[in-house]
């Protein structure tokens, strides 16, 4: 079986389910409505409630959970084999993943945007809440102390990432203040992608300058960096950095997607 094959198939599985099971769980599950105001609507206090364009959110959390968890765990399963992680991707993806982030996206959405331990709480009471919110910090820091080490790894003396990722920073809150005070999206999408990939494309040359040595950080250096980012990334307001910055890294995403895609047609 060529790579063709596989992922025609692929595709077709996806669309069959975005299509068809997507649809039943969204009507019949979770009773979607459109016409029930959402948080951001209800509380809009300009930090972490915020009326966002559909576009711009589904960026937001389309960076969010394509990340490194769901990419590492294809990659693991690879060591088996092809099979494993196609079916991490395909039925995994279908039938745990995708439900689970849409039953807690809009089960928060539905209390406020109240985290999944305040749910529980609201709805089966204190004990359960607890129960839960301990079990989120377990789970929450035994991932986040696995990706960080993925992403430090990558990093580590790679003044060439180093200094693309550092540079969507600056330009995330440059087109998310152009488009807070202007509204024009289309215009701080363009630009905004175009810096980036100037970024990316300036790399390999500022590997070569003084730069590229002061970027060359090790291990620990970086470890010190990435929870001071995720602090002010946790405490500046949503629509300044994290999500203008998720937005954008959603078109790199997808064109590195493409870009496999394209790569895998032409073999």
């Amino acid at each position: 079986m060529n790579a063709i094959t596989i992922m025609i198939g692929s595709i077709c599985l996806l669309a069959l389910a975005y299509r068809f099971y997507s649809l039943f769980f969204a009507k019949k599950v979770l009773r979607l409505r459109n016409d029930t105001p959402t948080p951001a609507e209800q509380l809009d206090d300009g930090q972490d409630y915020v009326p966002t364009n559909k576009w711009v959110t589904f960026g937001h959390h389309f960076a969010a959970i394509a990340a490194a968890g769901p990419l590492v765990g294809p990659v693991l399963a690879a060591q088996f084999g092809y099979l494993p992680g196609l079916i991490w991707l395909l039925i995994g993806a279908v039938l745990g993943g995708a439900v689970h982030d849409a039953v807690v996206l809009y089960a928060s959405m539905r209390h406020q945007g109240q985290s999944l331990s305040e749910v529980a709480k609201k709805e089966m009471g204190p004990i359960a809440g607890f129960c839960a919110g301990l079990a989120m910090l377990f789970i929450i820091t035994i991932t986040m102390a696995g990706l960080s080490m993925v992403v430090l790894n990558a990093l580590t003396h790679n003044p060439w990432g180093t200094f693309t990722i550092a540079m969507t920073i600056p330009i995330a809150m440059a087109v998310g203040l152009y488009y807070r005070f202007t509204g024009q999206l289309k215009l701080a999408s363009t630009v905004g992608f175009s810096c980036i990939l100037v970024a990316v494309g300036l790399g390999p040359w500022i590997e070569t300058t003084v730069l590229g040595t002061w970027l060359s950080l090790d291990y620990q250096t970086l470890a010190l960096i990435l929870p001071v980012y995720a602090f002010f990334a946790a405490a500046l307001p949503v629509w300044l950095l994290l999500t203008p910055r998720d937005y954008l890294s959603s078109f790199m995403k997808i064109g590195v997607f493409f870009g496999l895609d394209h790569r895998c047609l032409c073999h």
